[in-house]
């Protein structure tokens, strides 16, 4: 007998684009905010402008190593030469001003001496004698870094909901501020439904799988810099999930459950779920990935991802690492998308949009292309580890020749061939 569909949730197939804008258009960034040092704040994303209170670069200086005049000199500079006065080298500036006639040998970065504004690269000036020769003419400012050239003092270089990489943590340190203000980061319950996961180092009973869907999930959420609480296998028992929900309740900013969103008759997760809280939506027109379920419990999000593992990976890339990301603040932005030539044909069934497994790489002609990456069936992990990529294919199309042109999304995690591939 069929159990009745749980109250606020829509029992048709919504479409992906429909089904992500209601996430992205639901989930806020969360309150709160710290202040951290910039060795640790790597990977996160700031709650506070960062605005420059000084010049990039702060002073003039030197782009080459050379030599260091006044333009109005160049005629001399050209003809009898200038007279080497001294050298400025990085952190150790020349203290004089230069008089008519002089220049000064510089390193680049050093500052740029008063009286000079024109910098000649070594391999283009003769020194002999204490006095220099250019050998070519050149342009007033050459080889000169102005102050603000970069940056300028009350410039906004970081605006909020930037998250911190490398190269933001570097800008940050030439600009002399030593911290920065950040969203924290999202507290994430996980658990996995179902009687037949087993834990490893446990010995599989009859029909029994081990949980890898956990190890997945865990491995994603660290990948983002989440809090993970892990509450473990959850049996198939109304009281059971019960008692897990709750827990995450009381823990998580999120909560995220594998299994138990479908329709069969062990199915819990997504009944009890409507108990405490409000489900959005439980299906997904895409493959894999059918049966997701998204709501909320109280001030917590709930994503309910599929059993099958391949249709968990590709769920949680498509819909809640988006999530996450704003929920710590990061403005959504979509999904960096490629197209490239198909290096083999490819087989689709019209009908739903379908996210395929893939391998990028260079082709016989040394452009790059993508082929895939093996068995497409959402319970076959090898060739989700084979992966760098998803081909996404749209609903109606059908099955695909080498050489045709498909759209392909990168995955944020490396790929390791299981077969001969590039």
């Amino acid at each position: 007998m069929d159990r009745p569909v749980p109250p606020d949730c829509t029992p048709e197939s919504l479409g992906f684009e429909a089904a992500l804008a209601q996430v992205l258009r639901t989930v806020r960034p969360l309150p709160g905010a710290e202040t951290l040092a910039l060795t640790d704040a790597l990977g996160r994303v700031l709650a506070a402008p960062l605005i420059a209170t000084m010049d990039l670069q702060p002073w003039p200086n030197s782009a080459m190593d050379g030599y260091a005049f006044a333009f109005a000199d160049l005629d001399t500079a050209l003809g009898a030469g200038l007279e080497l006065v001294g050298t400025a080298l990085a952190g150790h500036p020349f203290t004089g001003r230069l008089g008519r006639g002089q220049c000064v040998r510089i390193l680049t970065g050093a500052v740029l001496p008063d009286g000079a504004d024109t910098v000649v690269m070594q391999e283009h000036a003769t020194l002999a004698h204490g006095r220099l020769r250019l050998q070519r003419p050149l342009p007033v400012g050459a080889n000169v870094r102005a102050p603000g050239e970069d940056v300028r003092a009350g410039q906004t270089v970081l605006p909020a909901g930037s998250r911190l990489g490398p190269a933001q943590l570097a800008l940050a340190a030439a600009l002399g501020q030593g911290t920065v203000t950040v969203h924290r980061r999202p507290r994430v319950a996980l658990f996995t439904s179902g009687d037949e996961l087993t834990p490893l180092g446990r010995p599989l009973g009859p029909g029994a799988i081990y949980d890898s869907n956990r190890y997945l999930l865990r491995a994603m959420l660290q990948e983002l810099g989440a809090t993970v609480v892990d509450l473990g296998i959850v049996a198939d028992d109304p009281a059971a999930v019960r008692a897990a929900f709750a827990a995450a309740r009381e823990q998580a900013d999120v909560v995220i459950s594998s299994g138990g969103v479908s329709v069969g008759d062990a199915d819990y997760v997504r009944d009890v779920f409507a108990e405490f809280g409000d489900i959005h939506f439980w299906r997904i027109a895409m493959k894999p990935g059918r049966p997701l379920a998204f709501g909320r419990l109280g001030e917590t999000w709930f994503f309910g991802l599929p059993g099958n593992p391949v249709s968990t990976a590709v769920t949680f890339h498509q819909f809640v690492r988006p999530a996450l990301r704003l929920l710590e603040g990061e403005a959504p932005a979509p999904p960096l998308r490629l197209q490239l030539p198909l290096l083999e044909p490819l087989h689709k069934a019209p009908g739903r949009l379908d996210f395929q497994r893939g391998i990028v790489g260079p082709g016989p002609d040394g452009r790059l292309g993508v082929k895939s990456a093996g068995a497409q069936g959402s319970h076959v992990l090898s060739s989700l580890a084979a992966a760098n990529c998803l081909i996404v294919l749209p609903a109606d199309s059908g099955d695909l020749p080498a050489g045709a042109t498909v759209t392909v999304e990168p995955l944020p995690w490396p790929g390791t061939p299981g077969r001969d591939v590039f």
